[in-house]
């Protein structure tokens, strides 16, 4: 056998891998574009998900699509609340790739997870919230026009607009580049700090359009998403749904 079929022999393997981990029917994934969303009361945030509304509620698992994080696994909770909604995300890990040490950085260029929410399919504007496993965020609001990005963030960031986050590790410690096993987010975003996009007090039967991901740099970058995208998380068109119960 030559060097150039064994090379040839080789590439397609590394193809058909590939492909392995972003199709969307990996297995021991649910396909559903529709997450069910139940309704609880306003509860404490604490870092690890201890509060026992979030019982209310089962995991969703997030497929890895691409290969350096595939010994590792990544599962959502969310609930929703009269005054907004919460997140809860397990991500295990081997290593905090994270220093960046204040909020409003560009957080995905490290360890993170993301949530995006668009509220109205009428307007191309859309949320976008990132926390890092060191607990700073990035929240802000999106204009999408054909792939045209205007980021917004807020103006006066407090008092009821403001977010309630929190991250913990599991394995170690919570400091740039520790070894750990596991680290979460929990965080509530107000529906107050989604003005002005429309469809932001959601009532039972309302739907947004959402996705979830995560990115982590322990060895080169892997990234987890809901629901697939070709090119960039900003795909809204791609999101799946959350189903207000």
């Amino acid at each position: 056998m030559t060097i150039r079929l064994i090379c040839i022999l080789f590439s397609i393997i590394a193809v058909l891998s590939a492909n392995s981990y972003s199709d969307k029917s990996l297995s021991g994934y649910s396909n559903s574009k529709i997450l069910e969303l139940k309704k609880s009361p306003d509860f404490t945030i604490t870092g690890n998900g201890s509060d026992k509304n979030w019982t209310k509620t089962e995991w969703l698992d997030i497929p890895l699509r691409t290969l350096p994080g595939k010994s590792l696994t990544t599962k959502v909770k969310a609930l929703y609340s009269q005054t907004g909604i919460y997140f809860l995300f397990n991500c295990q890990d081997k290593k905090l790739t994270a220093t960046m040490n204040a909020d409003f950085m560009d957080l995905w260029k490290e360890d993170a997870v993301e949530v995006f929410l668009w509220t109205d399919q009428d307007s191309p504007v859309y949320f976008e919230y990132e926390i890092s496993p060191l607990n700073h965020e990035l929240p802000i609001l999106i204009s999408n026009n054909k792939g045209d990005l205007v980021r917004w963030q807020p103006f006066h960031y407090d008092a009821d607009r403001k977010t309630r986050h929190a991250t913990a590790v599991q394995g170690g410690e919570m400091k740039s580049n520790a070894n750990v096993a596991v680290w979460t987010a929990e965080f509530f975003i107000p529906y107050k700090l989604l003005r002005p996009l429309n469809n932001i007090q959601p009532q039972s039967g309302t739907r947004w359009r959402a996705n979830f991901y995560r990115v982590d740099y322990d060895n080169g970058e892997a990234n987890w998403s809901w629901q697939l995208t070709a090119k960039s998380f900003h795909e809204y068109e791609t999101f799946g749904t959350l189903l207000f119960d």
